[in-house]
């Protein structure tokens, strides 16, 4: 310091003795206070506010010492600030270099005195804080006051250039110190930056930090007036000028600079953490902005709902729902057929545009949208006659057709007495009673072996069911079928009386049974044409006949001679052959002067491997002979079982043993469920008449959802029947079910069911509505339930507890009796005479 002062006296001392160094130095500092005046006033002013960020070499005004001696310059300082904004007019100038705005670069020019240099040096950290090295590092867009911020970069960049040029030119002799000082000052910026610390917290300490560079500012101002006033004989590069102009400034508006330099402090930091956001991809967000989020957030979490938040939901939803089921409005059916409505069958838009051939008019063909409505009682209906003499009689008026009686009763089919519709017990092919032709039957095949061979049969064109009414008799139970043709109720009276029956055809589709269940097929007079189509409608009788088992024909082709009955008879002959079916027997039966052909199906496949023509073909390896639901007729055969373990190598065991015996081809897990099934229907008798089932009431029972017919088994000493339905899309159990010796069928409760109105006095729902209900709307279910159940009757519901209370609804606006035991899922609805007046 000493020696610096010592050096700039001995330039004085010099420059005053010498008149011609004087008169130099003079022009020289007037020709620098002309180029000041005209860089001053070609700058241009900058606005407050105005972030400006430049590049480390366009960034440099350095005030250089230009005086004539050969020593290198001491005074040149050099600082660089990115955040800093001074309001600044015109006529001020700042101590620095240059006037610049919160981004642009500050280069302050000092007296050769270390003081000076370390006061200028702390303005520029304390004013700059972080931004200050960024500048440096790279380039930022920048923004001049008078750009209202559409200037492109570009032009940005050459307006900055051109205000530089200047500077840059008196600054090529002094290129090795700046370069030094631009040095310093990163290392300067860099400590400045990392001694921060954390963002937020500064905005108080660059207050008092103000305050500090203002009491600097002064004491700098003094020092270098006091300077100035020594080296107006050797002055500065243009930096002479803008140093007094600057102090001037500064003492004269000391308390705004420092509010401007505490409103700048704040900002810099929001602007320097919303650039830091920028690069780094964006990943955190402003102070406040996350503030904001946290508060969000926390309300969020304030808002989770609870465990009883969801409960009362879920009550509140459950009482709109009921409130909603409650408001249901009921009609009646607006059905050409009805008291009889069956709404897959009687679907009279397919029904004008329907094709007659195949019988494909009478299959199945359900409406679009299953039917809401109710099908109307009949006037003057009755509580139906009970099981065993309702199978002689029923009451005329819940079934009021007459035209069978007209058309049948000399063939003792139906008689109208009174009151009563009677039936006498014949059918076309047994005038004197079913029971003789039965016995018939039994006689002529010894080995049918009624009720303990043959359990399960199959009753095609059944009539009014008088076979199957019989068959109990013996212990066997049949699957009569028929279709709703011109043959008036015909499956509605056998239901009636409380004989097994459905409403179907053979026609175009698979029967809904699984392929080699039945242990005899019966045809008497059924008028299904066997022979034709290649023998299509015999070959799906060989798919569910069981391997061993019979077909019994008995029709006038066997035991007549004129020439179409022959024809026929040669044609099934043939056929029967080509399918490996051996003719055991024919027979007649003197008194119904009536024969009967009895067919037996092959155990083995080794006739038909040795046939000479592959006619009818085996069906292809991908065919599964157990889909029934809509699967379309074919013309070919499947091979018999031939492995041990496979079903329908083995004939069931002797009935009533094989109600309970596991199959042998059920696998270990199967049996065991099958064993839980059996035990947990073991004492349903009891648990139905503790809830208000009187069983002598009760004679055909639908289990709706059925799985190994545990249900069924249960009842087995009733004089009751079971209908086992097992869901298209459950467990393929029903064929158990048939090895059991009971009976059932395939069936999707999201469409009608194949029977008339009125036909069952207890349907069991064992969780169906809980399945059901996910693939269509409960409403047409309950529904149908009402269709088909008869006044009086019970449905017995056991579900899921908020399911049984949907129905419970559901039922108690078709003002239904309902009782539920909730907590255990059990409900018991009983079915009245309402009926809604349109």
């Amino acid at each position: 310091m000493a020696q610096s002062n010592k050096a700039r006296s001995s330039r004085r001392s010099s420059s005053s003795s010498s008149p011609y160094t004087s008169t130099l130095t003079t022009l020289i500092f007037i020709a620098l206070c002309v180029l000041g005046i005209w860089m001053l006033t070609s700058n241009s002013v900058v606005t407050p506010k105005t972030r400006t960020s430049v590049d480390e070499n366009n960034s440099e005004t350095i005030n250089t010492d230009l005086a004539a001696t050969e020593d290198t310059p001491e005074t040149t300082t050099t600082t660089t600030t990115a955040t800093s904004t001074t309001n600044i007019p015109n006529d001020q100038t700042d101590q620095t270099t240059s006037n610049i705005s919160e981004d642009q670069s500050h280069e302050t020019t000092t007296n050769p005195s270390e003081e000076s240099r370390e006061t200028n040096t702390d303005i520029s950290e304390e004013s700059s804080r972080e931004t200050s090295t960024k500048s440096q590092d790279q380039k930022a867009t920048t923004v001049f006051g008078d750009n209202p911020g559409n200037l492109p970069d570009d032009a940005i960049k050459t307006m900055l250039a051109q205000k530089h040029d200047v500077s840059s030119n008196a600054n090529d002799d002094v290129g090795s110190n700046r370069d030094q000082k631009i040095t310093e000052n990163e290392k300067e910026a860099k400590t400045a930056r990392v001694s921060e610390g954390k963002q937020k917290g500064e905005e108080e300490n660059n207050i008092a930090q103000d305050e500090n560079i203002n009491a600097n500012a002064n004491q700098n101002t003094e020092t270098e007036n006091a300077s100035a006033s020594e080296n107006q004989e050797e002055g500065t590069a243009g930096g002479g000028q803008h140093s007094f102009d600057v102090q001037g400034s500064k003492n004269s508006d000391d308390e705004a600079n420092v509010q401007q330099l505490r409103e700048d402090a704040a900002e810099v930091i929001d602007k320097e953490q919303k650039e830091r956001v920028q690069d780094e991809g964006g990943e955190t967000e402003k102070p406040k902005m996350e503030k904001n989020n946290r508060r969000k957030s926390n309300k969020e979490k304030k808002e989770l709902s609870t465990q009883a938040d969801e409960f009362h939901s879920e009550e509140t939803r459950k009482k709109g729902a009921e409130t909603e089921l409650q408001d249901l409005k009921w009609s009646l059916c607006n059905a050409k057929t009805g008291f009889d409505y069956i709404p897959c069958l009687d679907n009279e838009k397919y029904l004008r545009t329907s094709r007659r051939k195949h019988y494909e008019h009478r299959e199945r063909h359900c409406p679009e949208d299953a039917p809401t409505c109710l099908v109307p009682i009949p006037p003057n209906y009755k509580t139906p006659i009970k099981w065993p003499s309702s199978r002689d009689k029923i009451w005329y008026h819940n079934i009021p057709h007459t035209l069978l009686a007209e058309v049948k009763g000399h063939q003792n089919w139906v008689k109208l007495t009174g009151e009563f519709l009677t039936f006498p017990g014949g059918g076309t092919q047994f005038i004197h009673g079913a029971l003789h032709y039965i016995d018939f039957l039994q006689q002529a095949e010894p080995s049918i072996a009624w009720g303990k061979h043959t359990r399960v049969i199959l009753d095609v064109g059944c009539g009014v069911g008088s076979l199957g009414g019989y068959l109990f008799e013996r212990d066997v139970i049949a699957m009569s079928f028929a279709p709703k043709d011109e043959h008036e109720a015909q499956v509605q009276f056998a239901l009636e009386r409380g004989i097994p029956a459905i409403s179907a055809v053979m026609g175009t589709q698979r029967l809904q049974f699984p392929s080699n269940v039945f242990d005899l097929v019966h045809c008497a007079r059924c008028r299904v044409p066997w022979h034709e189509d290649g023998g299509l409608l015999l070959l799906e009788l060989d798919r569910v006949l069981r391997p061993g088992g019979y077909f019994v024909w008995c029709a006038t082709p066997v035991y007549q001679t004129i020439e179409e009955d022959a024809k026929i008879w040669q044609q099934m002959s043939e056929l029967t052959k080509s399918m490996c079916w051996e003719l055991v027997t024919i027979k007649k039966d003197a008194l119904n002067q009536v024969g009967a052909a009895f067919y037996r199906k092959p155990t083995s496949n080794e006739c038909l491997e040795q046939r000479k023509q592959n006619q009818p073909p085996i069906c292809k390896d991908d065919d599964d002979p157990n889909a029934a639901w809509y699967v379309p007729l074919q013309a070919c055969m499947h091979k018999l079982p031939v492995f041990k373990a496979e079903r329908g190598t083995r004939w069931p065991e002797p009935w009533p043993l094989r109600h309970k015996k596991v199959p042998y081809w059920v696998e270990k897990q199967a049996s065991q469920e099958f064993a839980a099934d059996n035990e947990r229907w073991i004492n349903v008798v009891d648990e139905l008449s503790n809830i208000g089932v009187t069983w002598s009431n009760v004679r055909n029972i639908m289990d709706m959802r059925a799985t190994f017919g545990g249900f069924a088994a249960a009842l087995k000493d009733l004089p009751v029947w079971v209908f086992n339905v097992v869901n298209v899309d459950a467990s393929d159990t029903l064929p158990i079910i048939y090895e059991r010796g009971f009976i059932g069928m395939y069936h999707d409760w999201c469409e009608s069911f194949s029977t008339y109105p009125r036909t069952y006095d207890l349907l069991h729902a064992d969780h169906l509505f809980s399945n059901v209900k996910y693939r269509c709307n409960l409403v047409p279910v309950i529904a149908e339930v009402d269709r088909i159940l008869r006044p009086g009757g019970n449905l017995i519901v056991r579900d899921k507890p908020n399911v049984i209370g949907e129905v419970g609804v559901l039922l108690k606006s078709l003002h239904w009796e309902v009782t539920s035991t909730i907590q255990e899922g059990l409900l018991c609805g009983k079915k009245g005479m309402w009926r809604p007046k349109s």
